[in-house]
């Protein structure tokens, strides 16, 4: 059994390495944060990113508060879905950042586009129309109500039918017109009309929809698909 010196002289030892590694990591000059970088951007720039996250320089690396530089990254920039905060030994600290990519974009009274993201979420606006992404269009009934909060909940179920659908059919939709929580139009090129119906069984619709549009390579004059009953779809000239 270790003599009590030995076990003295034991604690000694893991006292001095204990407060040896809490003063390199807080009190020396080796891990101090000297440079901050963002990755996985695409419409942000990196000074946007590291001008809101705000990461101190000269800070004890081991001092960053990874949660307090996410939060004010996601509350600055509602471009961001998602952020990660890492440390990069030595001297680093590593934003990556997720951004939010439109399901649909609604049009603005003067002039632009609003973007909004796959949770219904408007969180951008931008001169250019984004390519491939469809046009929103809320046009409540009237016996329905047309109250923000009707509309809040019209553009998250037409986002939902915006995801269900099939890229190549995504791709064609032109516009996605709303005017209750089963009425919902696709309009794609070519002067072709989809009634959907519901946001509900939206992976049904898409196969559905899938068939009827690879049938209707085959013949002419098609202009009307009706996949709001998925199990009975149905087809009209235009």
């Amino acid at each position: 059994m270790p003599s009590t010196r030995t076990l003295v002289a034991v604690a000694v030892l893991i006292a001095a390495v204990l407060g040896f590694g809490a003063w390199a990591l807080y009190g020396s000059s080796w891990f101090r944060v000297e440079q901050v970088s963002a990755r996985g951007l695409d419409k942000l720039t990196e000074d946007e990113v590291l001008d809101a996250a705000a990461v101190p320089t000269g800070e004890p690396l081991a001092g960053v508060d990874r949660a307090a530089v996410a939060a004010r990254v996601r509350e600055e920039l509602r471009r961001v879905e998602s952020v990660e905060v890492v440390r990069d030994w030595p001297k680093g600290v590593r934003i990556d950042v997720v951004e939010r990519t439109p399901r649909v974009v609604m049009e603005r009274p003067g002039g632009g586009w609003t973007e909004v993201d796959r949770t219904g979420l408007r969180y951008a606006t931008t001169d250019k129309r984004p390519r491939g992404v469809p046009r929103l269009v809320v046009e409540p009934d009237r016996g329905v109500g047309g109250g923000r909060f009707d509309r809040h909940r019209l553009r998250a179920e037409a986002v939902v039918v915006a995801g269900d659908l099939p890229p190549e059919v995504r791709r064609r939709t032109e516009v996605i017109r709303v005017r209750s929580f089963d009425s919902i139009r696709l309009e794609l090129s070519g002067n072709r009309v989809v009634m959907w119906g519901s946001s509900e069984y939206g992976a049904a619709k898409a196969r559905a929809l899938r068939a009827l549009l690879a049938a209707d390579k085959k013949r002419a004059g098609v202009g009307y698909f009706d996949v709001s009953v998925p199990s009975a779809p149905a087809v009209s000239g235009s």
